[in-house]
């Protein structure tokens, strides 16, 4: 039960993550890296303000626990993403050792963890981090669904 308790409470951080990246005009989505000692690491999209197509929330995190800890593994991390991740964000945990990824909405488009590809279970691969899904979805998916819902408005505008 506690595991779930802090799972739920990681992924609100990464929903107010997400919340600034919306308030920025990037996609919703936000992610909290947590380190076997204890250290937290936030950080949400970026991709257009960064001018970076690899700014994403995930990169962002383990780009940012790693410079902090000067290693490029993450060993026995644990990484909380609003959306499951795409194949870049999928490679690069496999490349940092992440132990646990706790994911909460599903992206039938690019989703790499279960919708369109199982990357992270593909045993054909040297690393395969537990996964967990659907931790606060429906919160996720409400976020995202209506930062579109916005988007598609001002469009029509």
């Amino acid at each position: 039960m506690s595991e779930r308790l802090d799972d739920e409470n990681y992924m609100r951080q990464a929903l107010q993550q997400a919340d600034l990246a919306a308030a920025q005009g990037e996609v919703p989505v936000g992610a909290v890296l947590v380190l076997t000692d204890g250290q937290v690491f936030k950080a949400h999209n970026a991709p257009i303000s960064q001018h970076d197509v690899s700014a994403h929330a995930e990169i962002q995190v383990m780009r940012e626990a790693c410079q902090s800890i000067g290693n490029y593994r993450l060993l026995g991390a644990q990484l909380f993403v609003t959306l499951e991740p795409c194949l870049m964000c999928a490679g690069a945990m496999i490349h940092a050792r992440i132990q646990r990824l706790v994911f909460a909405a599903s992206e039938p488009k690019t989703g790499a963890v279960h919708s369109l590809y199982q990357v992270l279970s593909d045993t054909r691969l040297n690393h395969q981090p537990e996964v967990i899904g659907g931790v606060l979805q429906e919160e996720a998916s409400t976020q995202l669904k209506y930062f579109f819902k916005v988007r598609r408005k001002e469009k029509k505008r």
